[in-house]
């Protein structure tokens, strides 16, 4: 592959996955103005962003056996045409549960631009091409995710929500175009390049890989709850914002672009575990800011809850894969899976915790939930990482 045909296949690497990413919490910073406008519970109207995360958890095994049996380009081709149907629907519909169901089609296919993407480009590049490309892929999930929050919260005032969909689902539609006009046609294995035969079952019996799988899914619980019950938190006094002021403050998501990579070598020089324990302990001290009723303490708070779940979310995922000797991508996939459904999970359960108990009973119970990534981080200490050799 020459220089300027790796560089296409960047590009369109990062218009797959951030476009993707960007339908995934689209309605997060307006969703008091759908609780308003459907006339709907703060939970129900929450459903809107867990519905997406639900899907993608449920799809991301499936796509990802798919993968290995079908070719690429048909894969992106259905992900992008549902994908960007989806978001017309939502745009036009009135019905609240139906709009909800169609954000849970939407999640089906995600993984067909993501999961399958990542398959694809295992399955076909060199090491040492891969790893450039997975940097884009990196940054384009944090850009994605940042982007469709701005999208939802941004357009609304001089435009309204709906647009925010029309506008995600063209982007959508435009690198779906890149990547059937871009990928090559037949994806041919990499030379030298072993094929793993491990089944899940296998990873799902190993005690040390759960240890890291409910690490992912805790960090990610506490993060998806914080991030969707801010719009309600900062709506309400003492703070009173206006849905532009508050879509500004997830502008903190870019320290993701930085803290993953710095995570990364952190976790090379002191190991996974001390790495997990700083992550958990700034995780737990930024909720206690974002308890402030003061908006420059929230927004510490926020800083250094990215910092903290970047900093897990990277050493997991380091110390998962130095642990394998083969089946990365199932196992891989696994990590996936327990990672979105405990952002579903947190966002549901803690959606009712607010609505009984208030903001305090929901900062109360992510700080319980750190509790998973700390004691992940003792384990790590305890038990390194075993001999490459083992599966």
């Amino acid at each position: 592959m020459t220089d300027s045909a790796h560089t296409r296949l960047q590009l369109i690497v990062f218009a797959l996955v951030s476009a993707s990413f960007t339908n995934i919490y689209i309605t997060q910073p307006v969703l008091p103005v759908l609780q308003h406008e459907f006339g709907a519970d703060m939970v129900v109207v929450s459903f809107s962003v867990s519905a997406v995360i639900l899907g993608i958890a449920l799809a991301n095994l499936p796509f990802g056996a798919l993968a290995d049996k079908v070719a690429i380009r048909p894969i992106i081709a259905t992900g992008g045409l549902a994908v960007a149907a989806g978001g017309l629907v939502c745009a036009l519909t009135t019905n609240l549960w139906l709009f909800i169901g169609i954000r849970f089609v939407q999640g089906v296919f995600i993984p067909s631009l993501t999961t399958c993407l990542v398959a694809y480009l295992a399955r076909t590049l060199p090491a040492e091409r891969l790893n450039v490309v997975m940097g884009s892929y990196v940054a384009a999930t944090v850009l994605g995710g940042l982007g469709g929050r701005l999208l939802g919260g941004w357009i609304h005032p001089p435009l309204h929500w709906r647009w925010a969909f029309v506008s995600a689902s063209v982007l959508t539609l435009a690198a779906t175009a890149a990547g059937l006009r871009g990928l090559p046609r037949q994806a041919k294995a990499v030379a030298g390049r072993p094929t793993a035969t491990t089944g899940f079952a296998a990873f799902i019996r190993r005690a040390d890989l759960w240890r890291i799988y409910l690490c992912g899914a805790g960090s990610f619980s506490i993060f998806s709850t914080i991030f969707n019950y801010l719009p309600f938190r900062l709506a309400g006094p003492p703070f009173g914002l206006a849905t532009e002021v508050t879509t500004m403050l997830y502008l903190v998501y870019v320290v993701g672009l930085f803290m993953g990579p710095a995570a990364g070598r952190i976790s090379n020089r002191l190991g996974s575990g001390p790495t997990l324990i700083a992550g958990a302990v700034v995780l737990a001290v930024s909720l206690m800011l974002i308890l402030v009723p003061w908006l420059g303490a929230v927004i510490a708070g926020l800083v250094g809850l990215c910092m903290g779940f970047f900093t897990v979310h990277a050493a997991a995922v380091g110390s998962l894969n130095r642990r394998l000797a083969g089946g990365q991508g199932k196992a891989n996939a696994l990590y996936v899976l327990f990672y979105y459904l405990g952002g579903w999970l947190g966002i549901s359960a803690f959606g009712l915790i607010y609505a009984s108990g208030g903001w305090p009973a929901l900062i109360g119970g992510c700080l319980l939930i750190a509790i998973i990534p700390l004691a992940a981080g003792v384990g790590e200490l305890r038990h390194r990482p075993a001999a490459v050799g083992q599966v």
